[in-house]
């Protein structure tokens, strides 16, 4: 079924979406205790800074202050992905069940936005969410690789190693 976003709408949900899942990787390289697994979430913590600022840069209103003002602002309490990483917490998360939850988060979340992708009208509104998608998609490949080091997997650099031709 179409929706129909308007540009404002759609680059004001691309900037809160970005800064909540910096706010996740944030908190994800808080708890782990790993260095490289660390490493990993603040990395990524940073491209979601920078894709927010993207996004910050054209978005047309002004009710949201600064750039600054809006990245030091305190994590949304309803973001999922943040609930799942605090509930964890009680759990004694590390960073094994960090990358787990970020992994099923980023998958929910590309899924989430390319489905909203093709229900949207205007093309140039669709355009934003199919960027959000494909940043999703990537950062997915990211923390898979990362996860699958830290589990002792073969990874996929080393994949001519094990492969007989």
């Amino acid at each position: 079924m179409p929706q129909e976003f308007n540009m404002k709408e759609a680059i004001k949900t691309a900037v809160q979406t970005e800064k909540d899942v910096m706010d996740f990787y944030s908190r994800a390289a808080q708890i782990t205790q790993n260095e490289r697994g660390r490493k990993v979430f603040e990395q990524l913590a940073k491209e979601e800074k920078e894709h927010c600022s993207h996004f910050f840069k054209i978005y047309p209103g002004n009710d949201l202050g600064s750039f600054e003002q809006y990245i030091q602002s305190p994590p949304r309490k309803e973001s999922a992905m943040l609930r799942n990483l605090e509930k964890a917490l009680d759990e004694n998360v590390h960073e094994r069940r960090a990358m787990e939850i970020a992994l099923k988060e980023e998958e929910d979340l590309a899924r989430v936005l390319e489905g909203t992708a093709t229900n949207i009208i205007d093309p140039a509104v669709r355009t934003v969410f199919d960027r959000m998608a494909k940043e999703t998609r990537d950062h997915f490949a990211v923390i898979e690789s990362e996860y699958a080091r830290l589990m002792g997997m073969v990874h996929e650099t080393d994949i001519d190693t094990y492969v007989r031709e």
